[in-house]
């Protein structure tokens, strides 16, 4: 496996831009390391550095799809190979474990091929070369910008001036024609050291700026950071609408690339957009290109004995749209859909089991209940049981490794109460080692921070179990907010998905009194977060008709998603161990606020003894809305302080009362 770290070392923060150090930061974020990883290493550069800036950008970088492939292609970028490789002989059913392309990209580096360039021909024809140029990027009547004088400094040569934008692409084909495909006469001398330059989107005919731009058509992608092999073979995977490609005469190829922005600022995100998508894919950009004026090498001219030459025309994709659609339908990891027919009769195996009849690995269950019910005891038990291969309430467990993450319990009280919980149980420990803990009070972070972490930790191990307790330790965004829930429980779905696991966490209910509610309505927050998961066991305690000592009483609720739906049953709490109560003590034995029977008779009652106030607080409306006369619904409705159509309503609901039709009087009904 690839060593981050290594990478990491491997570049230099001096001479990276401000992209590439945010890209740094969230790929070290999202394999779990700190800020302060991030801090050490942008403390190397010295001239830029500023202390704190690190952790001011740190929590803004949220599900990114920046990771560890990121870095190592900018490593490999700037010269990097990884020096270590675990020199071991495989079985034939061993797994490969290494890194492919990041999330968002579709170029792996490790299998793409190098792209060798068909050079032009001894006799080659300049001016055909830019007569193609001008004919696939311009309308004729659009003015083209260009620059044929350069200047030395420093041994480099730079554009000498704005050069000309008063001339159309038909008078340049014109002119090229007339002279016979002298460059000098139709277009300017130029030094052949130097090359020339083009814009390579038209402008208005009064300036070289932005705002001189008429067309937002095309934006430059450039890289010099890599062989010019390489980067004709990922601009080609890329599949980039790419209307001209130009060899540059030096170090890279210069991709005009079809952008088809409505405005400037719908160019710059399409700009950003590309750039990012060839950063992604080891391609790394010259960010000052990003202008939509900016200048472009001419192809048909020489620089320095090198030839400045059309590559190619209208390659990949034929429109941004059309790009980005492909694009996006590459890299979005969803499966495709398929036909049922395809596996009606053959279908795929179910996920095994972890708790008979109720909850299957790879699954997600929640645990929920009040203060004082024992929900981390009852996980300790639930562990033990996987461990062991026991029981849990009743329920068989299939026995297999488990990790327990602590996030509340100090860590001698979370040891202690575990041995405790064995002591009580009279279990042996003889498959103790199938639990593992990790200890993360004082340590807790969002879930979303906190999964790679995990991840990365538990890849390995086997377990068929990752239990969280509690949750509201992690909980990202806020748990009254359904989209906040919704992201949360996706990075649970990330747990269970890539540790192949079952993932089972707890919360606790909502305040007030949770008798009249059904199970997946009384944890608190949104209803979003019970609803999510495949299993959901609540607990809510029954008021017991005297003191029992420390016990406590408990009736315990289900909803499951793939086993059929099981009885409450009642359970006993006695610190630190929940017993089911099987011989049927608590029969009877009701949450505070609810009385015996079964839950229709309940309802009914309730219902019965709402219409029964209804009906006297209308009675008493009609009585004092006329001053003890038959009042009409229109009196009825003032008095009440609703609609004539409302107070009517109300009226024909109910079973003593009735409206004359032609008057409106409401009269008492008569035998």
């Amino acid at each position: 496996m690839l060593d981050i770290t290594e990478a990491l070392q491997a570049l230099d923060p001096a001479k990276l831009d401000y992209n590439d150090w945010l890209y740094v930061g969230m790929a070290l974020k999202a394999e779990g390391f700190t800020c302060t990883d991030w801090e050490v290493w942008s403390a190397g550069d010295s001239k830029r550095y500023h202390v704190g800036e690190c952790a001011a950008k740190w929590d803004s970088f949220q599900q990114t799809g920046i990771t560890a492939g990121t870095l190592f292609n900018m490593a490999q970028a700037h010269g990097w190979s990884p020096t270590h490789c675990d020199d071991v002989a495989l079985d034939w059913d061993a797994l490969l474990d290494v890194d492919g392309p990041p999330p968002g990209a579709i170029v792996d580096p490790r299998w793409l091929e190098d792209l060798e360039l068909d050079a032009p021909a001894a006799d080659w024809n300049p001016a055909a070369n830019i007569a193609t140029y001008l004919q696939t990027l311009f309308e004729p009547q659009e003015y083209v910008g260009y620059v044929m004088q350069s200047f030395e400094k420093d041994g480099r040569f730079a554009p000498g001036s704005k050069g000309s934008y008063t001339r159309t692409a038909r008078e340049l084909l014109d002119a090229l024609a007339h002279y016979c495909g002298d460059l000098g006469a139709a277009l300017g001398d130029y030094n052949q050291a130097a090359g020339a330059w083009i814009r390579f989107n038209p402008l208005d005919g009064k300036g070289v700026k932005n705002e001189n731009v008429t067309a937002f058509r095309y934006t430059l992608v450039e890289s010099d950071k890599c062989d010019i092999a390489r980067q004709n073979a990922i601009l080609r995977k890329l599949e980039l609408p790419i209307a001209a490609l130009v060899h540059s005469g030096n170090k890279s190829l210069h991709a005009i690339v079809r952008i088809d922005a409505k405005d400037y600022d719908e160019y710059r995100k399409r700009v950003n957009y590309v750039y990012g998508v060839c950063k992604k894919n080891g391609l790394e950009i010259d960010a000052q290109n990003r202008n939509p004026s900016r200048l472009s090498r001419l192809p048909g001219v020489t620089r320095s004995e090198r030839r400045q030459y059309l590559l190619d025309t209208n390659i990949g994709r034929a429109s941004y749209a059309e790009w980005i659609d492909w694009y996006e339908g590459e890299t979005d990891d969803l499966p495709d859909p398929g036909s049922l027919s395809d596996l009606i009769d053959n279908l795929p195996a179910l996920a095994p089991p972890l708790i008979q009849n109720v909850l299957r690995q790879k699954n997600k269950m929640l645990f929920t209940g009040p203060s004082k019910a024992g929900k981390s005891c009852g996980l300790m038990e639930l562990s033990i049981a996987v461990a062991e291969g026991r029981t849990w309430l009743g329920w068989d467990c299939v026995q297999g490794k488990v990790l327990y993450v602590n996030l509340e319990l100090d860590r001698a009280s979370c040891f202690h109460r575990f041995a405790d919980i064995y002591t009580v149980l009279g279990w042996e420990k003889r498959h103790v080692d199938n639990i593992h803990i990790w200890n993360l009070r004082g340590y807790s972070c969002p879930l979303d921070q906190l999964a790679p972490k995990l991840i990365r930790r538990a890849k390995k191990e086997g377990y068929i179990a990752v239990i969280l307790d509690p949750v509201y330790k992690i909980l990202t965004g806020d748990e009254n907010s359904a989209s906040d829930m919704a992201k949360f429980c996706n990075q649970l779905d990330r747990l269970s998905n890539e540790l192949g696991c079952a993932v089972i966490y707890c919360h606790h209910h909502s305040k007030g009194a949770q008798s009249g509610k059904r199970a997946m309505d009384r944890a608190s927050g949104s209803g979003v977060f019970a609803r999510d998961a495949d299993v959901l066991i609540d607990m809510i305690e029954l008021e017991l008709p005297e003191e029992d000592g420390a016990k406590t009483a408990w009736r315990v609720e289900g909803t499951l998603r793939e086993f059929p739906s099981f009885k409450p049953f009642h359970v006993w709490f006695d610190y630190p161990l929940h017993k089911v109560d099987s011989n049927g003590e608590l029969d009877g034995v009701c949450p505070e606020g609810e009385t015996p029977g079964p839950r229709w008779q309940k309802a009914k009652e309730k219902q019965d003894v709402e219409r029964s106030v209804k009906r006297k607080e209308l009675a008493e409306a009609i009585s004092l809305a006329n001053f003890g006369e038959p009042p009409t619904t229109q009196q009825l409705a003032e008095y009440l302080g609703c609609t004539r159509k409302s107070a009517a309503s109300r009226v024909n609901g109910s079973r003593g009362w009735f409206i004359e039709k032609d008057t409106g009087l409401i009269h008492p009904q008569t035998v």
